[in-house]
């Protein structure tokens, strides 16, 4: 059984990776019916969020059956980071995440997100504050180093459970790699066997189908599985992975009248939550994987991505539903 303090995951815990701009409410809406087992928000500018900055503040929304859910922050000003917890706190996540992997350079210069790995004492003595200022549990996501020379990770997965974390998440490439060529996850299969790590260690890269999910739990023994690239436009990895998991089995993917519904209850709660025109322009990075294998889509998929009309979105989805049910009978 994994566990994060006292929050029962289960057996083996799927996770939803904090994406800015796709692990919002409405896609992690579909993300929990399809299975997922903790899911955390968007990362939340520290910043942002003390300077009360809408687009932060609203990044703390949550709702009751998304639970259990983390919050996930990032900056670098340690008194910053306390005041950001204290708001996070408020906001009553099950969990506060701190983020020490994003790879973007304007996080980076700052030394933010991966920026930290270039100082591990200070990425220690920064989660050791955050630790000591909240009553929440705290995590960790980070990678495996600054670069090929800097891969620390094993000790960093040590000296911040010593400071307090309850379970660290680790994207198996460096800040350097960005998210170029293959993860690796040998050091943090090693990670699990050292004796003195207790804390849950969920592994993130490349994890894109059930079978290679089964083969990574296997060959390096995590506690669970963070998935993020693979989930978006497609929630239904979650179900998919659960159920090679349990059985062994492939189950069928989703029908056309699924992907379709998903796509309409996404966009819906997504104009709903962010306004027409952000909640419009934000779906259109999940309509390729929602229709992806249907034959001729680009067409289709060029209107959903150009138009900005609602109504005219939800008739070309609409649309699809009816011309793809039509050669799925002939066929």
């Amino acid at each position: 059984m994994t566990k994060i303090a006292d929050i029962d995951l289960g057996e083996f815990p799927l996770l939803l990776a904090p994406m800015e701009d796709v692990s919002d409410p409405p896609f992690r809406a579909l993300c929990k019916a399809n299975g997922c087992d903790m899911m955390y928000t968007e990362f939340i500018s520290v910043e942002g969020l003390i300077r009360d900055a809408t687009k932060s503040v609203q990044k703390l929304d949550i709702y009751e059956e998304e639970r259990p859910i983390g919050i996930q922050i990032f900056g670098a000003n340690i008194d910053s980071m306390k005041r950001a917890a204290e708001i996070v706190e408020e906001a009553k996540p099950e969990v506060l995440d701190i983020n020490y992997g994003c790879p973007v350079k304007k996080v980076v210069c700052k030394m933010a997100g991966a920026g930290i790995l270039q100082d591990i004492d200070r990425m220690v003595k920064l989660t050791d504050e955050i630790v000591k200022s909240t009553s929440l549990p705290v995590t960790v996501k980070t990678r495996l180093g600054w670069d090929d020379k800097t891969q620390y990770i094993e000790e960093v997965a040590e000296r911040l459970q010593d400071v307090g974390i309850k379970a660290l998440s680790i994207h198996g490439r460096t800040r350097k790699q960005m998210y170029k060529g293959e993860a690796d996850w040998s050091l943090i299969g090693k990670i699990k066997e050292n004796p003195r790590v207790h804390i849950p260690i969920f592994g993130n890269g490349d994890i894109d189908s059930p079978q290679k999910a089964v083969e990574y739990k296997n060959r390096y023994g995590v506690d669970g599985i963070m998935i993020g690239r693979a989930s978006i436009g497609y929630p239904w990895i979650f179900r998919e992975i659960k159920a090679f998991v349990e059985t062994g089995e492939i189950i069928a993917p989703p029908t056309l009248q699924e992907r379709v519904a998903a796509a309409k209850q996404h966009l819906t709660h997504s104009i709903e939550w962010k306004g027409e025109r952000l909640g419009i322009l934000e779906m259109r990075r999940h309509y390729t994987n929602y229709f992806k294998g249907l034959r001729n889509i680009k067409y289709y998929r060029s209107k959903l991505v150009t138009e900005l009309d609602p109504s005219v979105l939800f008739e070309i989805l609409s649309q699809i539903e009816e011309i793809y049910s039509k050669e799925v009978s002939l066929a």
